[in-house]
């Protein structure tokens, strides 16, 4: 499936997004200008503007508070990639070179705290306050779960709830929030802002479970990142946390020992992707993210038919299907 099938319900909306996100990050400091300008060239698929769009013209339609909204997740989707790449150390974000490649970390940390700060002097100025609130919410709950992860992947003992916690905040609450702040933008329903809310956030799990399969069964020419890259990080997702909790001692051992150390994870990933398949991890994983996604749809399920419902139902299963 294209993702044009599901944008095509908001597509002259998307149009004005961009045009007004272009303007928003515009800076008179020559640097921040440059750096921000190659920020709009490494922009992916603009789920979560796309998701605020969709929710707000879902509960009715889109006006000027929604575009702001959808400017200001894009600001804090921005700026935590860029402080990711930071962390994790990567030189290559969706094909070209990240922006700490070019730039080294502390201009990418400066620039991450600029859009993160944009984006809610946005909202302030703009008295959106609903919309400061739940970003705010989403970013403590992005960082709590990031800092969850160094923690589990440093002594290697996460378990699945540990996992979907993780996932749920680092993935789920900014898609969560994407959608409760386009519905918010159109409908005073609280019940509908719920419910959109509810559909983001189990289509976030959905999303991060699909992309951590990827790293077992991706093809690298479409995903733009090496086959097995987590177990090189030691980033211990659904697939592989099944596999060991369905082996014995000895294998758990085994496993664990190539994790922990740099040198044998780099050589001997291929043997974790095996295990991982022999013992069904990635069949489970998969099983438990079309679960994910049919609670996605059923959130939205009482809410009238429209194009809009369409193509949200049409992302769910985007997210379900790519393969990159």
């Amino acid at each position: 499936m294209d993702i044009k099938e599901v944008t095509s319900s908001v597509s002259e909306e998307l149009k004005v997004f961009q045009e007004r996100y272009k303007t928003v990050l515009h800076s008179s400091n020559s640097l921040v200008d440059k750096v921000t300008r190659y920020v709009l060239k490494q922009q992916g698929k603009q789920i979560r503007p796309l998701l605020v769009l969709l929710s707000a013209k879902v509960c009715g339609q889109v006006g000027d508070v929604s575009y702001r909204g959808a400017i200001m997740v894009e600001l804090l989707h921005s700026a935590t990639l860029i402080h990711d790449d930071v962390v994790d150390g990567a030189e290559m974000r969706r094909g070209i070179p990240s922006i700490n490649a070019l730039w080294k970390n502390k201009i990418s940390v400066l620039i991450g705290d600029y859009l993160l700060s944009k984006g809610l002097l946005y909202s302030l100025e703009n008295s959106d306050y609903r919309s400061l609130h739940l970003v705010s919410e989403a970013v403590r709950r992005m960082s709590e779960g990031e800092i969850l992860q160094i923690q589990k992947t440093r002594s290697l003992d996460i378990t699945e709830e540990d996992y979907i916690s993780v996932i749920a905040d680092k993935t789920g609450s900014l898609i969560a929030t994407s959608c409760a702040i386009g519905a918010a933008s159109s409908t005073t329903s609280e019940q509908d802002i719920a419910s959109l809310k509810s559909y983001g956030e189990f289509l976030g799990l959905a999303f991060q479970i699909r992309d951590d399969l990827l790293d077992y069964t991706g093809d690298s020419k479409k995903t733009g990142k090496q086959l097995g890259i987590d177990i090189k990080d030691r980033k211990i997702t659904l697939p592989l946390i099944y596999a060991l909790q369905h082996s014995d001692k000895g294998e758990q051992n085994k496993i664990k020992t190539i994790l922990k150390s740099s040198k044998k994870r780099s050589v001997r990933s291929s043997e974790v992707i095996d295990f991982v398949k022999q013992k069904g991890g990635l069949e489970y994983a998969a099983r438990v993210a079309e679960g994910f996604a049919d609670k996605a749809l059923e959130s939205i399920s009482h809410l009238p038919g429209s194009d809009a419902k369409r193509s949200m139902q049409l992302l769910v299963d985007f997210v379900m299907k790519r393969q990159h």
